[in-house]
């Protein structure tokens, strides 16, 4: 069992940043890839990024490439998703998981944090 718990989610302006911090804890941290998902009210819940075992290798959505940056500090058993230049549109709830295998779909993870809610104001 992994156990994760996000923080760091708020209301933003738009253009504005935040980071999102994802801590796990049980098994060994760096033996999992770990995504970020999000999901909108009435809206399924999408892929945003995930970074390999070592931190070395990062994949991300179309819509948030280049204005989100995911990394990975296994010391301390925590993933980390620094968001710039914020948009009304990437108001949602937002997920870490933890997986085996590099993958877009959440069908892939195997363990999820309870989300933390960001809401970029225009």
């Amino acid at each position: 069992q992994v156990q994760l718990v996000e923080s760091g989610g708020g209301l933003v302006q738009a253009g504005g940043s935040l980071r999102l911090s994802c801590a796990a804890s049980g098994r060994t941290f760096s033996n999992y890839v770990m995504g970020w998902f999000r999901q909108a009210p009435g809206k399924e819940r999408e892929f945003v990024a995930f970074i390999n075992r070592s931190g070395g290798t990062a994949n991300y959505a179309d819509s948030v490439q280049g204005r989100f940056t995911v990394s990975r500090d296994n010391a301390r058993n925590t993933v980390y998703l620094q968001m710039i230049s914020l948009k009304p549109e990437d108001t949602a709830v937002y997920y870490c998981a933890a997986g085996k295998y590099y993958s877009r779909s959440f069908t892939s993870y195997d363990y999820w944090g309870q989300g933390t809610q960001v809401t970029v104001s225009s």
